[in-house]
């Protein structure tokens, strides 16, 4: 049975992840960590095991270890792309020496480690359409930087020490139940939230700008196949492309009026999340993926705004 720690628990993909891994592998045996308890998360905390840590803090993370009796740490404290732009030397510190710490304790108490990686691994020179699994990866952003460092790096502790290092390239995540925390692509999210709230919304990211997307419960699925899938069979470990749509601003906006047809889309659009967004694929090839854990998005736009739209109008308490 595993037993699992997840760093980073309490932000956008970690507090789904773990509603889903402990129903998966039972309460206790899944134990969440962040840098402090958050009152937004108090049911998640007191559902099961919470203990705050600092990836940056070796010994705690060793001590939470060896209290629960871990084997496998999903690594998913990090700082995002816009928000690793504004601080270039936190981002490094946090979404490298963090890595390098979780890596380190995997090395010596033999445990195995995901961790995510994204497509701000590529940059100006990579093919736009279809980007392959294996092409250029010269990002423009100290986030893709740190992203393309910790593949090679888990790479190399997988080859050098047989660390089970395994990881994905996340597109931009959409999600009804926790709001992103700083990315490029976060637009995504919050144009469902104006819709139902105001009828309208202005895009930080500009028209005809094309970025790969998912829905979060087609991540978590990615996260829990790839952990299990059969170790012979993987090629690429960190990190495969993993797809599910590609779309602009005004895709999207289409999108919302087949449920909301007064719906508004206008334009603001931000510089530096723009530039970021333009250095990124319009799509990724994602066959590697495929054939070697059998991944499989399960939603596409339209499944995933009727979703968004019933789930957010119950949340929001805002009738469509």
């Amino acid at each position: 049975m595993r037993k699992i720690l997840i760093t980073g628990a309490l932000g956008q993909i970690g507090s789904e992840l773990a509603v889903r891994m402990r129903d998966v592998y039972g309460n206790a045996n899944v134990i969440i960590s962040d840098l402090k308890a958050k009152e937004t998360h108090k049911e998640l905390i007191e559902n099961g095991p919470f203990e705050v840590i600092d990836v940056m803090d070796k010994d705690r993370m060793a001590e939470v270890v060896d209290k629960y009796g871990i084997n496998t740490i999903v690594n998913l404290a990090a700082i995002l792309s816009a928000t690793g732009e504004a601080r270039p030397d936190l981002c490094w510190s946090i979404n490298m020496n963090g890595l390098y710490n979780v890596l380190e304790l995997a090395r010596e108490k033999k445990l195995s480690v995901f961790t995510p990686s994204s497509i701000a691994v590529f940059g100006d020179l990579t093919p736009k359409d279809s980007t392959p699994q294996d092409t250029v990866m010269r990002p423009g952003t100290m986030y893709g930087v740190t992203k393309v460092a910790g593949e090679l790096l888990c790479d190399y502790y997988f080859h050098k020490f047989g660390v089970d290092t395994r990881g994905v390239r996340f597109p931009g995540l959409i999600s009804y139940d926790t709001l992103p925390g700083g990315g490029t692509t976060d637009y995504a999210v919050h144009i469902y939230y104006e819709a139902l709230k105001n009828g309208k919304y202005s895009s930080f990211i500009d028209k005809g700008t094309k970025m790969d997307m998912m829905y979060m419960p087609d991540a978590l699925d990615a996260i829990l196949n790839l952990m299990e899938a059969d170790s012979s069979r993987l090629i690429h470990r960190n990190a495969f492309n993993i797809a599910a749509m590609s779309f602009d601003p005004e895709e999207i906006a289409a999108s919302i009026r087949k449920h909301i047809p007064g719906f508004v889309l206008e334009y603001d659009v931000d510089p530096i999340r723009q530039a970021i967004a333009d250095s990124w694929p319009n799509s990724l090839d994602d066959s590697a993926a495929r054939a070697e854990w059998g991944w499989a998005p399960k939603y596409l736009l339209d499944d995933m705004t009727k979703d968004m739209l019933e789930k957010l109008s119950k949340k929001l308490n805002i009738k469509i």
